[in-house]
């Protein structure tokens, strides 16, 4: 019998690893932001606009990449873009313009890009009876590194200078050199032969359409947060290091978020975390921002883990009602939603920079109430894979409701 380290596959443990490193990369830059700010000159319209580019290479690539995955080789982009990410995006202290600032952030995107698809539909497929859980797993791998990456990215910057980032692949690329061969082969990810990504979809555009626009309305006020909390805490006089630690706090406890938010789901019902969690983090998120200190830390935090608990949500959800094509579901819904969302951050740059960052931040923390109205007409219950499959539309459990009509 296989062993199941953490209750899970062991290739679910392989790719929740190789997840880590890969996302804790692609927060390589909001951490830096203040030293890149003085360095070039970048008013905040002008950082969120980079954040944007990498967000379209980042996240909206994966749609892309997603669709390949589901007819192509899956196993060559789970090992060719970790490796292109890491080594890519370690470079981004050796720019010396915002356009070759630019061009590392959109290398290093398509990396991650080409790995986030492809690594959720494989763990989706192992997961079995605990789908939830295992790509709760799987995501909270990737949240954690997303969250340390400030507390070794902020200190080495600020202590070492920005040249010697290319310095931080070395590490990175030896874990990826003994986990990436330990990935075994993958067969097509997609349960229905030939027909799979984008027009396999089209029964399930509804519901598919209502968690994309959750999604990306979640994502817009998670990444102004994430883009525009380093710049406000530094401006208050707090160090890049401090500055660092707190970012990190913020985004170990969303990955704790993510993490419970599977299983939850797998007891409750996913429409039931999504409702709640958007809700209940609005007034944390709100009050944040007016707050300094540990006060601020806290609060920014709890409305953090509120909001990340739907990310596997999302992602499950999505591939049961739509199981025949996982990938470029996957791919919906963890980068495409995640990078149209991205889109909006130069605007709100632009937004702080005539309002102020605090201003900017307790209006962004609203949206969230945006996306729990589009979660009402979302059915209700628990879905099961089994549930899933065996209709061309999908249906929940215990209850019959139609999914897409």
């Amino acid at each position: 019998m296989t062993s199941r380290p953490f209750g899970v596959h062991p290739t679910v443990v392989l790719l929740a690893g190789t997840h880590f490193l890969v996302d804790g990369f692609t927060n390589i830059y909001a951490p830096l932001l203040p030293l890149f700010i003085p360095q070039m000159g970048l008013s905040l319209a002008a950082a969120g606009t980079l954040q944007m580019c990498f967000m379209l290479a980042n996240a909206v690539a994966q749609l892309g990449f997603g669709h390949v995955a589901d007819r192509w080789r899956p196993r060559t982009l789970v090992i060719v873009g970790p490796l292109v990410a890491v080594s890519t995006l370690s470079l981004v202290g050796l720019a010396s313009n915002p356009w070759m600032l630019g061009a590392i952030l959109v290398i290093g995107g398509l990396g991650a890009a080409a790995f986030h698809p492809p690594g959720a539909a494989l763990v989706h497929r192992l997961g079995q009876a605990r789908t939830g859980f295992a790509m709760s797993f799987y995501i909270t791998g990737g949240s954690l590194g997303f969250a340390l990456g400030p507390l070794l990215f902020a200190p080495f910057a600020e202590r070492y200078g920005l040249r010697w980032t290319p310095l931080l692949m070395v590490p990175a690329l030896a874990a990826l050199a003994l986990v990436l061969p330990r990935v075994p082969p993958i067969d097509g990810l997609s349960d229905k032969g030939d027909l799979a990504g984008f027009r396999a979809l089209l029964p399930y555009t509804r519901p598919l359409t209502l968690l994309y626009l959750i999604v990306v309305t979640r994502t817009l006020t998670a990444l102004s947060f994430a883009t525009f909390m380093p710049v406000m805490l530094t401006r208050r006089g707090i160090s890049l290091t401090d500055a660092g630690i707190a970012i990190g706090v913020y985004f170990f406890a969303s990955s704790v978020g993510g993490f419970l938010g599977g299983p939850v789901a797998d007891r409750w019902g996913p429409k039931v975390v999504i409702l709640w969690s958007l809700v209940c983090a609005v007034p944390f998120l709100a009050l944040a921002p007016t707050q300094t200190g540990w006060t601020f830390v806290a609060l920014v935090s709890i409305g953090g883990f509120l909001l990340q608990s739907t990310l596997p949500v999302n992602v499950t959800f999505g591939q049961l009602i739509a199981p025949i094509s996982a990938a470029t579901v996957s791919s919906l819904m963890m980068g495409f939603a995640w990078g149209t969302g991205g889109l909006s951050v130069p605007l709100v740059g632009m937004l702080a920079d005539r309002i102020g960052i605090e201003r900017t931040l307790v209006a962004m923390a609203f949206v969230p109430l945006v996306s729990a109205l589009l979660a009402i007409p979302l059915p209700g219950g628990r879905l099961t894979r089994s549930d899933a499959i065996s209709s061309p539309v999908g249906h929940t459990a215990p209850a019959s409701d139609e999914v897409a009509r």
